[in-house]
């Protein structure tokens, strides 16, 4: 894991220095001189952002909704309104050096699981153009899984007013630290795009824990032709949670019922793959996407599956659309846990390591929402969408719910119903 760390630091720091060298050898080639004027073919750099501004309300009151299980609060139980939910700021800088290398960097703030708005690095990496069709990158890079995985944090890139959060919200990572090779190429009358990466990451989460995946792997094909588009990836690596590892260090004291349990749930580098497809057709007027993904981790994560379908009809700069979303995981079965008996001590003890083991495979989600939206494009690069949202988790799962008290019901739907404004420029 040391040796890991030391990568990510020095892929970012590397793609950092790429971007700082090249701002310093634009500097020199517009600087003026007599011996050496400058021309066009020195680099440059090209500057913009985005950003999404959202508001939220709901009747939620023994839990939090949020688009993802690593935030400190979102709309519910920590207040029936929420800004926190959807909003987010993003920067990001490019640089062109010449015809074959370049570099970006891309920096978001949104709530953490602290609370806190601290930009991270969401992107760092160098790309070197092997050929007109074959490209190498090295640094912190978007992971291909969905469909909107390059633009899942630009809110105005998407017609809806957040990605479904039932399929986008079960990966907990967005970016690898490492390498990639992409190559496009045409057959059958479409467009090819073929990638695969290598690499790993780290994430902070509270307690001063961190979620850690080493030898992260994989590939994604997209096809597009015309208003037809479609992408399938595939991801497999060693995962890591130092939150729950102590928990399972107590039920092995019990012996061999407790090291079996612990066996099957904790997550101590733990195999991990996961797998979508989806497809997505927009002739302009109207769009009618769909995906479909699986999650697989021998943990008390389990298997998880999920998808989504949406429709939507633009009318002018109006476009209202639908969408239907739902995942389901094995982990929300009942589970007996440890036996109960010895003595009194032992059964108290052992009811209470049961009841935590059941409340975190109730934190897997299995829920469903039904949404309805409507999007105005009211001004170049800006974007007004609101959206209602009727949630149910099932299962006796709390879903995709943070901060959920006691006396939460699984199966009883709540509504959220969110604003935001988003931008680009």
């Amino acid at each position: 894991m040391k040796r890991f760390i030391c990568f990510e630091r020095r892929a970012v720091t590397l793609a950092a220095a790429m971007l700082a060298m090249a701002a310093l050898a634009q500097a020199q080639a517009q600087a003026p001189s007599e011996a050496a004027p400058a021309t066009s073919d020195g680099p440059t750099w090209t500057f913009g952002g985005f950003g999404t501004l959202g508001v939220s309300h709901s009747n939620l009151s023994d839990a939090d909704y949020v688009i993802k299980v690593l935030k400190k609060s979102g709309v519910g139980h920590s207040g029936n309104w929420s800004a926190a939910v959807d909003s987010r700021l993003g920067a990001q800088l490019d640089l062109k050096v010449d015809s074959r290398w370049s570099a970006v960097m891309q920096l978001v703030s949104e709530q953490g699981y602290d609370g806190s708005y601290r930009p991270v690095v969401e992107w760092a990496n160098i790309k070197y153009r092997v050929s007109p069709e074959l490209s190498v990158r090295i640094g912190r890079i978007a992971l291909p899984i969905y469909l909107a995985a390059d633009y899942s944090k630009v809110g105005y890139a998407y017609p809806w007013l957040r990605t479904p959060v039932e399929v986008y919200g079960t990966l907990q990572i967005s970016n690898s630290d490492g390498i990639d090779g992409t190559y496009r190429w045409s057959a059958g009358g479409m467009n090819h795009t073929t990638q695969g990466f290598f690499g790993g990451t780290n994430v902070d989460l509270p307690l001063d824990s961190r979620a850690g995946a080493r030898r992260l792997r994989g590939f994604s094909h997209t096809v597009d032709r015309g208003a037809f588009s479609a992408r399938g990836s595939y991801l497999a690596g060693d995962v890591t949670v130092d939150l729950v590892h102590p928990l399972f260090q107590v039920f092995r004291q019990f012996g061999p019922p407790g090291n079996a349990l612990a066996d099957r749930y904790d997550f101590d580098h733990k195999r991990m793959t996961a797998w979508s497809v989806g497809a997505n057709y927009d002739p302009g007027d109207w769009f009618l996407t769909g995906e479909y993904s699986s999650l697989k981790v021998r943990s008390f994560l389990g298997h998880s599956t999920g998808f989504f379908v949406s429709g939507g009809y633009r009318f002018g700069n109006l476009t209202p659309y639908a969408t239907y979303t739902r995942t389901k995981s094995e982990s929300a079965n009942p589970e007996p846990g440890l036996p109960l008996y010895g003595s009194p001590a032992q059964v108290g003890a052992a009811a209470a390591l049961n009841g935590a083991l059941g409340d975190l495979l109730r934190s897997v989600a299995t829920q469903e929402t039904a949404s309805a939206g409507m999007r105005w494009d009211f001004k170049r690069n800006m974007a007004l969408k609101l959206q209602y949202d009727r949630v149910r988790p099932h299962g006796d799962s709390t879903g995709t719910l943070i901060n959920v008290q006691p006396g939460f019901r699984s199966g009883r739907a709540f509504g959220v119903i969110s604003a935001t404004l988003d931008f680009v420029y």
